[in-house]
């Protein structure tokens, strides 16, 4: 942002009608973090009285600004500008100074968590597909629901890719961590009870989805970007 500008031109390119959300957003954001101008403007390396305009008349800005205020916020830039939360992410400006690392498969594996929500990308009878499933990791494996017939079934033996990652849009950072594997079925009584106690999540796609898959890793890999 320009903090030599008096906040009235509104965001580049913006409306008066998302210049007025942006500054709604900016407030609102700061009342729920609980904090004063003056606090934010500390967070933010900016001065109290241009924030205090800000939030009233909207302002024009630059993208480090944008990125130094939405970090401040605990948010990201998108979500300062535009409340529909539609669209994919990453459409922030890049930051300089980053780099891209490779992570260890064990760094790789403490990313993958115990469970949420990652890609699967297999080969079909109609192609190439990748697509979203609930999981959890248990034992070093990857664990979903679905239904039998279905393209997320795969079929038993066949190799597999699963990718998770997180994107912080306010850094213009993130990582993704790639398993590979195989597939399997699992139908014996017992080790389906045990999932069914021990999986976190439910298919957010709802439905009855009786059949549990596991994706035996053979291959775990991942990278991030971050400060060189």
């Amino acid at each position: 942002m320009s903090e030599n500008t008096t906040p009235s031109d509104g965001p580049s390119g913006s409306t008066p009608g998302r210049q007025g959300g942006f500054a709604l957003r900016v407030a609102q954001r700061r009342r729920q973090l609980g904090l004063t101008h003056e606090q934010l403007a500390t967070r933010a390396d900016m001065a109290p009285r241009y924030l205090q305009l800000l939030e009233e008349l909207g302002g024009d800005f630059d993208s480090v600004g944008l990125h130094r205020l939405a970090v401040a916020l605990e948010t990201t830039p998108r979500e300062l500008l535009d409340d529909s939360g539609d669209g994919p992410p990453g459409q922030g400006d890049a930051v300089s100074g980053q780099a891209l690392w490779r992570l260890s498969p064990e760094e790789s594996r403490d990313r993958l968590g115990t469970h949420g929500v990652g890609r699967l990308a297999l080969c079909t009878p109609d192609g190439p597909a990748i697509v979203p499933v609930n999981y959890t990791v248990l034992g070093g494996t990857v664990v979903y629901r679905t239904a039998p017939g279905t393209v997320t079934a795969a079929v038993p033996g066949g190799e597999v890719a699963f990718e998770v990652d997180q994107i912080d849009e306010a850094r213009s950072q993130g990582w993704s961590v790639v398993v590979v594997g195989t597939i399997e079925h699992v139908t014996e009584p017992a080790a389906v009870q045990s999932l069914m106690e021990q999986s976190a999540v439910e298919p957010w796609a709802g439905g009855r989805r009786d059949l549990w898959v596991r994706i035996n890793p053979t291959r775990v890999t991942g990278r991030i970007i971050r400060p060189a």
